[in-house]
């Protein structure tokens, strides 16, 4: 790929309330997709499921997401991101308040795949939107206000498992996190950003322009880390501290979700950091010290366990404004929805399906903490990567 975009997008601040509002709508995509964490041991208990079985039901989602990313072209091909996004978060409501009826495994596991399917069809097209609409100078700032929601909902989701149900049913949860995603999505498409963008049909062209980019193929790996480091960790994280450390579940959703609260605040200063001292290397610190704090998820004592859950989310949540930043500037504006479709894609497969499944195994097998320890490894060593990734053109933005 030849001759980098030269971005010619607003100013952030004049684009800031767009920016909000999906923001607020990728905040309850993503909720929806790990609101099965906080609440895998309610769920275990009344289905009778073992660990592989929670690990292998976000292995379900991650399969419809996979699938959702892949055809997400298509969709916003068709009728544009603005209406895309629309489309994607009413569909997940309607498919929430499906899984809130659930009474079988097969029930719900069908049920997590469609939960992948309608939630994949944003993320192109939240990232198009907001890096056609920003100047490229402002992308980090811009990706880490974007990035607040899955901080957000790593935050909320404990804390709102554990307020419904000292009252009600898993079940409710579910059913207030639907209509929430309903009237969002209704109030995108009459109040939103009224500019129509349209995505890009995957085709032979287009796929092979990207996947034979070495530097494209890379940061498809690093996502595969960074997703590992974040939702992979998340996923089965409580499940971990009820068994390895002995906490009840709603000691171990409080300490899950008090974690994630500086991430609130972290996510800003990793998209200035981003924007100050370039995104490269900013991910190869951020993959060094992730790595370093996940082995010692599966090494710390019980005494120490504490302070590594609320220091390993710190580092991690800093990887994606940078990654963004990165991926956006080595593909053209006109293939952005493709590479972000497919990165994600890939990524999520390894790091929010696979990996939650392996941990699962592990921790029926009674290595709970290998797992974690496996992870942390694969994450430490990915920065090597990095040396490899070559932008569209060394100009102005040489520093991503």
């Amino acid at each position: 790929m030849n001759g980098i975009n030269n971005n010619n997008g607003d100013s952030l601040k004049g684009r800031l309330g767009p920016v909000l509002f999906l923001t607020v709508i990728f905040t309850l995509n993503f909720t929806s997709r790990i609101i099965l964490s906080p609440l895998s041991p309610a769920v275990e208990l009344e289905l009778q499921l073992r660990h592989a079985d929670v690990g292998m039901y976000f292995f379900m989602i991650t399969a419809g997401y996979f699938v959702s990313l892949v055809g997400s072209g298509f969709v916003s091909s068709w009728i544009s991101h603005r209406h895309t996004i629309a489309l994607s978060i009413i569909l997940v409501g309607c498919v929430t308040y499906s899984i809130s009826y659930i009474d079988s495994l097969v029930s719900l596991g069908a049920g997590m795949f469609l939960m992948g399917l309608v939630t994949g069809i944003y993320l192109p097209s939240g990232i198009a939107t907001i890096t056609g609409a920003v100047r490229q100078q402002e992308w980090g700032k811009a990706l880490a206000i974007h990035e607040f929601a899955p901080n957000l909902g790593y935050v909320a989701a404990p804390l709102v498992v554990e307020a419904v149900l000292m009252s009600y049913s898993w079940r409710v949860v579910l059913e207030v996190l639907a209509l929430a995603c309903i009237v969002a999505g209704i109030a995108f498409y009459l109040f939103g950003d009224k500019e129509e963008r349209y995505g890009t049909k995957p085709d032979f062209t287009s796929l092979r322009s990207l996947f034979t980019d070495t530097s494209f193929v890379i940061m498809v790996i690093l996502f595969g880390l960074g997703i590992s480091s974040t939702l992979g960790v998340y996923s089965m994280l409580p499940a971990f501290l009820v068994e390895r450390h002995g906490m009840a579940r709603t000691e171990a959703n409080a300490l899950v979700a008090m974690s994630r609260v500086s991430t609130l605040v972290i996510v800003f200063i990793a998209g200035w950091v981003t924007d100050r001292f370039g995104a490269a290397r900013t991910l190869k610190a951020v993959l060094i010290l992730t790595g370093l704090v996940t082995v010692c998820i599966g090494l710390a004592p019980s005494s120490w366990i504490a302070v590594v859950i609320f220091l390993q989310p710190v580092m991690a949540v800093s990887f994606f404004p940078a990654a963004f930043a990165l991926l956006a500037a080595i593909v053209s504006l006109e293939t952005r929805n493709l590479a972000v479709s497919f990165a994600i894609a890939i990524a999520f497969m390894f790091g929010g399906g696979a990996v939650p499944a392996f941990i699962g195994l592990l921790g029926d097998a009674g290595w709970f903490a290998y797992g974690f320890m496996i992870v942390g490894f694969a994450i430490l060593f990915g920065g090597i990567f990095l040396v490899f990734v070559k932008l569209r053109e060394k100009q102005r933005f040489e520093k991503y």
